[in-house]
C-alpha cells in the first residue's frame, strides 16, 4: 500500500463527531450538576449563570484561539495510521496544555493538571491496523471512526474529494473486521 497523507481543517462546532464527542465529554457532566444545582436551593439561578457563563467564555476562546476549528493531518500506509494535530495548532495547544499543568500544580488541583498533561499526551496518536477492532463509516460525515483497544480510538476526517478513495483503504486494510466493521476475534 502506497503512504497516503493529507491535512484538514475541520470546524469543531459543524462536525457531528466532534459535537457529539462534546456532548458527552461536557454535556453529561455539566447536565448532572445543572440538575444537581436546580434541585439545590432557590439560589440556584446564581450557580446556574455561572455555568452559562463558563461555557459561553470558553466557546468564546474557542473561537478567538483556534478560530472554531481542529487542523489535523493524517498518514498512513500498511503498517497504521498516524493522527497529528497541525504544527501552528500544536504550539497554541502545548501553550495551554503547559498553563493547566502549571495552574493545577499551584492550586493543588490534580485534575485540572492530569487534563493537562492528558492533552498534551494526544496531539499524535497512531494506531496499527491489526490493532482495529472496529470501524464505523460515516460517509454522509466524510468521517470514518477507527476503534483499537480501549483507549486507542481515531476519527478520519476525510474532504470530499479523498472520502472514497480512504474508505476503500481503510476497507482493505481492516479485512479481518466482520462486513459491519466488527472484530470477528
Amino acid at each position: 500500500m502506497e503512504r497516503i497523507e493529507w491535512k484538514i481543517s475541520v470546524p469543531i462546532f459543524k462536525n457531528t463527531v466532534i459535537l457529539k464527542q462534546l456532548g458527552i465529554v461536557i454535556g453529561i457532566p455539566f447536565g448532572i450538576i445543572v440538575l444537581v444545582i436546580g434541585f439545590a436551593s432557590d439560589e440556584s439561578v446564581y450557580g446556574l449563570g455561572l455555568i452559562g457563563a463558563l461555557l459561553f467564555f470558553t466557546w468564546l476562546f474557542i473561537m478567538i484561539v483556534y478560530r472554531g476549528k481542529y487542523e489535523v493531518e493524517f498518514v498512513f500506509d500498511d503498517k497504521g495510521l498516524i493522527c497529528r494535530t497541525l504544527a501552528k495548532q500544536t504550539k497554541k495547544n502545548k501553550v495551554i496544555n503547559t498553563l493547566a499543568v502549571i495552574f493545577g500544580l499551584f492550586t493543588g488541583n490534580p485534575a485540572v493538571a492530569g487534563a493537562g498533561m492528558l492533552a498534551q499526551s494526544k496531539q499524535e496518536v497512531s494506531l496499527r491496523w491489526n490493532r482495529i477492532k472496529k470501524v464505523k463509516y460515516l460517509p454522509r460525515g466524510r468521517t470514518i471512526m477507527l476503534r483499537g483497544g480501549l483507549m486507542e480510538s481515531v476519527a478520519l476526517f476525510c474532504t470530499k474529494e479523498n472520502y472514497k478513495w480512504i474508505e476503500q483503504a481503510v476497507r482493505s486494510q481492516t479485512k479481518h473486521l466482520s462486513p459491519d466493521g466488527e472484530s470477528s476475534r
